[in-house]
């Protein structure tokens, strides 16, 4: 088992304007970017109560998201904000790696029924450097959680169907990986239908995700969508 004491959560926060575009079909521009922003304020939420991770860094240019970071203490650097989810979480790798630190726990932020029972579990699961712990997307095609120690153990490539590549090139690299299923890290949301199973999964978690669908009145459209 790992001593999370010097592992970094690192999160990757986009610009606002264009947030969740494959949401278009159901939510305005403005319900998108409420949604992304409210989003990763839970994830956020989660993180700062993991007392055992050293810190948390977000990749971010947006203002909004800037200030959110700091809001929960986090640290807000802006190297490879705008070179795309695998791009900013190399960048955040190498600078952890600069550092020293000992390992990296990317998340990201579209995951809002993570909780911190969850990430605790991932760092109770992850074995002793050099090692990589992976939590699956609920359709096991995105990486929606992964551990590595050092923060540069292997490369990474995110995208719709990174899962089973990441097992791959861990496996390449000499290491065998850690699997996770959790529900509430497993459960991003990115398409219409993600919306859907977001809103119907118990038990009920009270997010500020939800409560905003809710209020917003997006909830009632997506339900009956579906």
């Amino acid at each position: 088992m790992s001593d999370a004491r010097d592992i970094w959560a690192v999160v990757p926060i986009k610009e606002a304007n264009g947030a969740k575009q494959r949401l278009s079909a159901l939510l305005t521009e403005e319900q998108r970017r409420k949604l992304a922003a409210t989003m990763a304020e839970d994830v956020l939420d989660a993180l700062s109560q993991v007392r055992s991770l050293a810190g948390i860094l977000v990749v971010t240019l947006d203002p909004a998201a800037t200030r959110l970071a700091e809001r929960f203490g986090a640290r807000v650097v802006t190297d490879g904000a705008r070179d795309g989810h695998t791009g900013a979480v190399t960048a955040a790798a190498r600078l952890l790696c600069r550092e020293g630190r000992g390992g990296m726990l990317q998340v990201p932020g579209d995951i809002p029924r993570i909780t911190a029972a969850e990430v605790e579990t991932v760092l109770a699961e992850h074995r002793s450097a050099p090692s990589f712990t992976i939590a699956a997307a609920h359709d096991e095609r995105g990486s929606n959680a992964v551990l590595l120690t050092p923060p540069d153990v292997m490369p990474l490539r995110f995208g719709d169907d990174s899962f089973f590549p990441h097992l791959a090139t861990a496996r390449a690299h000499g290491i065998e990986p850690t699997v996770l299923h959790l529900p509430g890290i497993g459960m991003d949301i990115d398409h219409p239908v993600d919306l859907a199973m977001f809103l119907r999964m118990t038990p009920r978690l009270s997010t500020r995700t939800l409560a905003w669908l809710e209020e917003a009145g997006v909830a009632r459209v997506v339900l009956d969508s579906g």
